[in-house]
């Protein structure tokens, strides 16, 4: 009896959601015209006003809300009451990005509007996908939640956040005032997609990332190749060869150490990417490409979601104008990235780059390195009963199994929950590669958006 109940009630609320799609989507649409751009100091009013507006929204469901000022752009915090379940906190952000180029937009990005299109009705504006609809699938379900229940689900914790397109400067500071309020069982975070074919997914790790700029000086001035060339020592061909030792034959970097704290996949995952079937050449096909490269013997999806990369972003250095210049430049700079897995350690990643460079700058030429951030991977442990309630939620609502996947890139912000408030987070998203997030036209679809919330409310209900 006690199971048809809870399952009668969640029918009541997916009903109650669907009902109240255009309402939702109202909202959404409102929400959306705020220009929130955190980057830009002349929307740091419009970055408030968002923050006030969601504000208002959660109040009016009944939780209490807090807009908490930082260095830089507000915090929102709001809590249900307790009542003995498991502590979950939800995190999302409501800034945007820049809209430039404006040119390219076919509608002003701040006026939202619903689109008919062949694949479907979308939501277009910028924030549609990243992370404004994604946050508010969270809230419409709590709305709809407390329509049916008469109350808001108990032991949640929200924290919404205004400068993640920017960095997140105050988010490292915020947590460690306030890890007290904010620690949960688990966090909870809505700022991922599904997988490339459609299906649902939960992202179960993410890689960490190191950057690093170099930069090579040697002659106090650039110099005629004809009278130095062969003698004057060349910054460019001493960072190019450093740069290209850093990967050998097969694909692997050579740094020492650097594969320390690297894991290979558990038996459940490898299972779980081999069923995605992921065509490389396909994948690599929409950009014109059509070979991988990597470290041989690896899998595709290992490639991009399990194992560590070296990658040169940009390198720079003497004449690269119209026409020709005959010099050996004074200096030559070049920005190094690392995405990392497992337990690697970012700063013994950072120190063994450094020394590795040392190496191949000569007696008389001098180096300087500028760091430019460092994370941890995250890797969630999938054996606590919530991602297996979790992935059966999502399989029910979309017809289709939910996969564990990785992402190739990093969200920091599941890394300082693990580190600073010692908990793991899952992380699920409705987002389609199409999206445009961080592009003109940016849209979400109406079915993610729809979907997304009754995945919420199965999910709820699953964990309570």
């Amino acid at each position: 009896m006690g199971n048809m109940g809870k399952e009668t009630r969640l029918d009541d609320i997916l009903t109650q959601l669907d009902a109240g799609l255009d309402a939702a989507l109202d909202r959404l649409l409102r929400f959306l015209e705020i220009p929130s751009i955190s980057t830009d100091p002349a929307h740091a009013g419009d970055v408030r006003a968002a923050a006030s507006w969601l504000a208002a929204e959660l109040e009016e469901l009944g939780f209490a809300v807090r807009i908490h000022d930082t260095p830089g752009h507000p915090m929102v915090t709001a809590r249900s009451e307790p009542g003995g379940a498991r502590p979950l906190l939800f995190y999302g952000h409501y800034d945007v990005q820049p809209v430039d180029p404006l040119a390219l937009w076919d509608r002003p990005p701040f006026q939202p509007a619903l689109e008919d299109t062949p694949q479907g009705r979308v939501i277009r504006g910028r924030g549609a996908s990243d992370d404004k609809g994604q946050l508010m699938t969270f809230v419409e379900a709590f709305r709809a939640w407390k329509a049916v229940h008469g109350a808001l689900p108990s032991d949640l914790i929200l924290l919404f956040e205004g400068e993640e397109e920017s960095g997140s400067p105050s988010l490292r500071p915020f947590l460690e005032a306030h890890a007290g309020d904010l620690r949960a069982d688990l966090a909870i975070i809505c700022d991922t997609a599904r997988y490339a074919d459609g299906r649902p997914a939960i992202t179960t790790q993410l890689r960490g990332l190191v950057g690093q700029e170099v930069v090579v000086h040697a002659a106090d001035r650039d110099l005629h190749s004809g009278s130095f060339g062969g003698l004057a020592a060349n910054p460019i061909m001493i960072l190019a060869q450093a740069l290209a030792a850093l990967k050998d034959d097969t694909g692997r970097v050579t740094l020492p150490g650097f594969y320390d704290g690297v894991q290979d996949l558990s038996p459940e995952l490898a299972r779980d990417w081999q069923a995605l079937d992921f065509d490389a050449a396909e994948y690599l096909g929409r950009v014109g490409l059509s070979h991988p490269i990597g470290e041989m013997g690896r899998t595709a999806l290992e490639m991009v979601w399990n194992q560590p990369t070296a990658e040169i972003n940009g390198i720079a250095g003497g004449y690269a104008g119209d026409g020709f210049k005959t010099v050996l430049p004074a200096m030559a700079r070049a920005k190094v990235s690392f995405r990392l897995t497992g337990t690697q350690d970012p700063q013994a990643v950072r120190r063994a780059f450094q020394e590795h460079i040392r190496r191949f700058v000569p007696a008389d030429c001098r180096v300087e390195f500028h760091d430019h951030g460092a994370g941890p991977a995250s890797v969630m442990d999938i054996s606590d009963p919530a991602f297996a309630l979790a992935k059966d939620a999502l399989s029910a609502e979309w017809g289709q199994e939910a996969a564990f996947i990785g992402a190739g890139g990093s969200i920091p912000i599941a890394g300082d929950f693990k580190q600073l408030l010692g908990m793991d987070s899952m992380l699920i998203g409705f987002a389609r590669d199409d999206d445009r997030i961080h592009s003109p036209n940016e849209k979400y679809d109406v079915e993610s958006f729809a979907k997304g919330a009754r995945s919420w409310a199965r999910i709820l209900a699953a964990l309570r």
